[in-house]
């Protein structure tokens, strides 16, 4: 029978234990698209043993671990103080979580034993398990377009088997606002008047799957966050980002997207340090800059915050 890829289903849930299974059900189903999956990463270890013949002598497969790429809808809950459906994906990309009640919800990078998942992936009846699931992720914002958060997963090899499938719940992701002068305002600098067509936050996330005796991880182990965002030229006197990347000047930005009370996801960077402007982009012949900020923590953990209200 054929396996149609359009009938896929995506689970997961956070694990307490590493690598131990944390179940996942239809309940913890993700609305995502762009899926790829990559089922049996690794390497093949070549036995190259001398006989007297031509021929291989085979391979063993090694460091055996799963890929999974997707994105999804960048929409918060709906209520205030209630984390969104995508937010345990974030917390797998080495991001931390706080909740006050009623209020918000706010996202922050973290150095220290981030969490991790485990990931059903199902085709048809064949179940892909990923465990010990941890990955990168960025934040896309463009203008007339949907908001999408695009993650990078890798997790711990499962020999993949026939089981029944969940039946997703989906009822926790709620739909978007798209980009534009309604929904979205930029601020940077101080400078509130600016005209942006898109944003790019990418986390950067360093993944390493590392497998010694004795251990068997996907370990996130550096980050180094770059922010893309393009926006109208102005007079210098207005703003002037040559002025700002030569004097290596770190500046404050906030981004904010949406309306109403649970829909609203404001990214704050205290200190984004101004890059070099490289060429000028000229849609509908007018003057964009591309400009290229990275952010810089200051007590540390703390170089972008993503607060939803």
């Amino acid at each position: 029978m054929a396996l149609f890829w359009r009938s896929k289903i995506l689970v997961m849930e956070i694990e307490s234990t590493y690598g131990v299974s944390a179940d996942p059900d239809g309940a913890d189903a993700v609305l995502a698209k762009d899926v790829t999956l990559s089922p049996m990463e690794g390497n093949d270890l070549d036995r190259e043993l001398e006989q007297p013949f031509f021929g291989s002598t085979g391979s063993i497969p090694t460091e055996l671990h799963v890929k999974l790429s997707f994105k999804v809808e960048l929409a918060p809950s709906g209520t205030a103080g209630t984390a969104p459906a995508w937010g345990k994906l974030l917390r797998i990309c080495g991001v931390a979580e706080t909740i006050i009640a009623a209020t918000s919800v706010a996202y922050n990078p973290i150095t220290d034993d981030p969490e991790a998942g485990t990931i059903q992936f199902f085709i048809g009846g064949t179940r892909h398990v990923m465990l010990g699931a941890r990955g990168t992720a960025s934040f896309e914002m463009t203008a007339n377009q949907i908001p999408y958060i695009n993650f990078e997963l890798w997790g711990l090899f499962s020999l993949p088997t026939e089981e029944i499938r969940p039946t997703p719940n989906l009822s926790a992701w709620k739909r978007p606002q798209e980009v534009g002068d309604t929904y979205t305002t930029l601020t940077l600098d101080g400078e509130a008047g600016l005209i942006m067509r898109k944003f790019m936050m990418s986390m950067n996330n360093q993944v390493e799957p590392r497998f010694l005796v004795g251990s068997e991880e996907i370990l996130i182990t550096d980050r180094t966050e770059q922010i893309e965002c393009t926006i109208e030229a102005t007079d210098l006197a207005t703003y002037n980002p040559y002025s700002a990347a030569f004097n290596q000047s770190e500046i404050a930005m906030t981004l904010a997207h949406g309306t109403g009370a649970g829909r609203i996801a404001t990214f704050g960077f205290t200190k984004a340090q101004m890059q070099r402007p490289q060429g000028l982009e000229t849609p509908q012949n007018i003057t964009e800059w591309p400009l290229r900020l990275v952010p810089i923590p200051t007590a540390g953990s703390d170089q972008w915050t993503l607060t939803l209200t």
